[in-house]
């Protein structure tokens, strides 16, 4: 099932999300509506915050990436990186910040640098429930950090200058507005 993306100035995208029981297989179905929904979106990550459900997931796939990844080593790990995070927690970030542009399928056409920290370690569960640790570096763990930041109610423009996030107001008022052309379906205001 293909979800609409809920849009910026949703409250829903600005929620702490809630953990959720597993396994089970309502996790497993809407884990597989969500990769659904995000390859209809043409994204590289999806939380589900994102489609009005507040919980703990978000699936990722930086396979698109590899092209841009900086080294042949990261090329062949985003390659292969397609998998469901299920009340994840970070652990820790580490390395010098660094810049790259991001964007959201929740907020359609506005692109911007983001400073976020080039290693982190994750805890979460798999769809048995067992817990795992695992450590990622580059892209792959920039992509886990802007989905994380979904599920603590956090958006990439947060991480953005005040001046920044001015200049942006009229653009965002108007994704809020439902005056967007984004070419998924999208949802307005879910609470």
């Amino acid at each position: 099932m293909v979800y609409p993306i809920v849009a910026y100035g949703s409250p829903v995208l600005k929620r702490v999300a809630q953990e959720v029981d597993i396994p089970s297989d309502e996790v497993n179905s809407f884990i597989e509506d969500l990769f659904e929904t995000m390859y209809a979106s043409k994204g590289v990550g999806l939380a589900a915050p994102q489609v009005g459900i507040s919980q703990r997931i978000f699936v990722v796939d930086g396979s698109p990436f590899a092209e841009d990844a900086a080294s042949p080593e990261e090329a062949e790990v985003l390659k292969s990186f397609k998998r469901a995070f299920i009340n994840p927690t970070i652990i820790e970030e580490s390395g010098t910040a660094w810049g790259f542009e991001e964007g959201c399928l929740s907020i359609p056409d506005i692109h911007e640098t983001v400073q976020r920290k080039p290693t982190v370690v994750i805890e979460s569960q798999t769809a048995e429930g067992e817990w795992i640790e695992e450590t990622f570096s580059g892209l792959p763990a920039r992509i886990i950090q802007h989905e994380y930041d979904h599920i603590e109610g956090v958006l990439f423009l947060d991480r953005l200058s005040p001046l920044k996030r001015r200049m942006l107001q009229g653009r965002l008022k108007d994704i809020a507005a439902g005056k967007v052309n984004a070419s998924y379906r999208m949802k307005f205001d879910v609470k």
